[in-house]
């Protein structure tokens, strides 16, 4: 299941599962990030930022250049569940969708500022 949170952001812990159709049998649905060499699927990877800051109780996981997040109960939990999200929506997305919501370049760095 996929949610959004207030600010429009895919959240949620998510379980991967096999899509199927009304008859059970698997739906060959085309994968984004896929090469097909002699007959098999290829995965191809992208880098990613993952953004986790700790609320409340737990973690919150959040990918800039998609603008998804996720959440749980450790670092890596929360790591690992954005990974998920991140990978169901870039199965399920349109490439219209990926490419509006893609920020090429994101930068993560720190600054100084007075305070009091």
């Amino acid at each position: 299941m996929v949610a959004r949170d207030h600010r429009g952001l895919i959240q949620g812990n998510i379980e991967k599962q096999d899509r199927q159709d009304k008859g059970g049998k698997p739906q060959n649905r085309k994968r984004h990030g896929t090469l097909n060499f002699e007959g098999r699927e290829l995965a191809m990877t992208r880098q990613l930022t993952a953004i986790i800051e700790r609320e409340d109780d737990g973690y919150v996981a959040l990918c800039p250049e998609l603008d998804i997040a996720s959440q749980g109960a450790s670092v890596s939990e929360a790591r690992d569940n954005l990974k998920v999200a991140l990978e169901l929506f870039l199965e399920t997305a349109s490439d219209t969708e990926i490419k509006q919501r893609l920020h090429e370049e994101v930068y993560v760095t720190q600054v100084e500022v007075a305070v009091g």
